[in-house]
């Protein structure tokens, strides 16, 4: 009669594509600073190694060989900015690319005066440099990689120039400083073809993250809005994704995933196992519960190993006689349309000409006769044709919300005093008595009118007596009314075929 409609979510709208980029451009960012602060931990380990070498009195050569305690106190400082280092970038105490430039010129800084301290580029200290280029590159984007590397090579440049007005050196080793510089610059170079492509390909994988995760809630939202209903089981029987059809078709609106389909649905999980043994055998119908529909589900394995699940797909038979039911009245309207307005004319003329007929006073008591035959017979035809006519102009219908006991009452009304019965021979059980229904009244009424009749007109002889029971269902709590006679039923032969318009086994009836 009535089914709420089950509100879903629906796909990715562009305000939530939007949140989703926001999400995905912080991701990235804190990406960007947990890089940052791995390079601040090489930083860190790198200036403690120095120290605890240093600070045992022998350092190994060429740590410190020139000018041990100007190596010493660049160190110690060294190690104190990694520690401050440390604070500044989980607490982002100043903007990104500020500290990344801070920490490679105090990187190229700090490196170049120990190269300085330990006898300049042959003490091989410059080649550190090389990490903290390649880790500004990977961090920084543009032309700064190039920039980093340019100051690193003219630092080396200065420190030979100085280390050689200053005396320290007895031949400059420009050859050594120039190599070291190109290998800086191949390093920025490479790093930042490394990072651009890195870059690119995070900005791919965010963006199919970004389409994948729309596509899923897009299937979903599918699969919970077919009518067909969907169920997944895993080997063991454990119900992984189920959809609101299926649980109206089974009559359980409280089934959930990870519950065990042989406990909810017993005979589904018997099918299932014979599927599962046979998968030629054809599947049964069922009916789920005494108010639910007949369903006839369809399996299919989902993958090909050992612990593959299952597919179900639960069609609901009513649903498919009702379309094959359409179809065909559909059919047969606009054929019996045509035929009827066809038959029409030639009747009306038939019918006048039997009335002209029967007026004439020449005619004897027989030849009247036959005129009331030819007039009783044109008046059936007509009903017929009338009935037919209605059939094709059937209209669509208006569903209304309205309160099941009040309006039967006033059905049980007009029924009594149009059949001339007492009122007490049709009885309503309609529990709870408040329940509310979602249909067309026009069309209620014309099929409890036409069920009714035929309970009073074939009911048991004597008192045939009614009763008009409904209310919500016990497990769906859909609401639903039955009605019941004490008739002998239908045949099974007939029952097949109330449905069929014109179907009829009155003598005089048009279905």
């Amino acid at each position: 009669m009535s089914s709420a409609s089950d509100r879903l979510q629906p796909p990715l709208t562009p305000p939530a594509m939007e949140e989703g980029r926001a999400e995905a451009d912080g991701h990235a960012a804190s990406q960007a600073w947990r890089q940052l602060r791995f390079l601040n931990y090489y930083r860190l380990l790198l200036a403690a190694v120095f120290f605890v070498l240093f600070s045992g009195g022998d350092p190994p050569s060429p740590l410190g060989l020139r000018h041990p305690a100007l190596f010493y106190g660049i160190d110690s400082a060294y190690l104190i900015i990694a520690l401050l280092s440390l604070l500044t970038i989980r607490w982002r105490l100043l903007p990104f690319n500020t500290q990344v430039y801070l920490h490679v010129m105090g990187d190229i800084a700090a490196i170049t005066l120990l190269m300085y301290a330990s006898g300049g580029v042959r003490s091989g200290l410059g080649m550190l440099l090389v990490v903290a280029i390649a880790g500004g590159s990977l961090l920084m984007e543009g032309r700064t990689a190039r920039l980093f590397a340019a100051i690193a090579t003219l630092a080396v440049l200065a420190e030979q120039l100085y280390s050689r007005l200053e005396g320290g050196l007895p031949v400059a080793s420009y050859t050594q400083a120039g190599l070291l510089g190109a290998s800086f610059f191949a390093t920025a170079i490479l790093a930042h073809v490394l990072a651009k492509r890195l870059r690119e390909s995070e900005a791919l994988a965010e963006q199919r993250g970004v389409d994948l995760a729309n596509m899923a809630q897009l299937t979903e939202y599918i699969i919970q809005r077919m009518q067909t209903g969907i169920i997944v089981v895993d080997q063991a029987g454990q119900i992984r994704l189920i959809n609101h059809s299926a649980c109206r078709l089974l009559d359980t609106p409280h089934l959930k995933e990870g519950e065990s389909l042989a406990a909810l649905a017993p005979e589904l999980a018997q099918q299932l196992r014979a599927w599962r043994e046979n998968p030629e055998a054809d599947p049964q119908r069922f009916q789920p519960g005494a108010t639910a529909a007949e369903i006839i589900p369809r399996f299919a394995r989902l993958g090909r190993g050992p612990g593959a699940g299952t597919l179900i797909f639960l069609e609901d038979t009513t649903a498919m006689t009702q379309q094959a039911q359409q179809m065909k009245l559909a059919s047969l309207g606009r054929l019996t349309a045509s035929i009827a307005h066809e038959v029409r004319n030639p009747l009306g003329a038939i019918s006048h000409a039997g009335q002209l007929l029967a007026e004439s006073p020449h005619l004897d008591d027989s030849d009247l006769r036959l005129t009331e035959i030819i007039k009783e017979h044109s008046q059936r035809v007509n009903t017929i044709i009338e009935n037919i006519m209605q059939l094709s102009r059937r209209d669509r219908s208006h569903p209304e919300e309205l309160v099941l006991l009040p309006w039967l009452e006033q059905f049980r009304q007009e029924f009594c005093l149009s059949e001339r019965i007492d009122t007490a021979r049709l009885v309503l059980d309609i529990r709870p008595p408040v329940v509310q229904v979602r249909i067309d009244s026009s069309q209620l009424r014309q099929i409890l009118w036409n069920l009714c009749h035929n309970g009073i007109r074939h009911g048991a002889t004597g008192h045939p007596r009614l009763i008009l029971r409904g209310g919500l269902g016990p497990d769906s709590h859909s609401p639903y009314l039955d009605v019941i006679d004490n008739g002998g039923g239908i045949p099974p032969q007939v029952a097949e075929h109330i449905f069929e318009p014109f179907f009829t086994t009155a003598a005089n009836g048009t279905g």
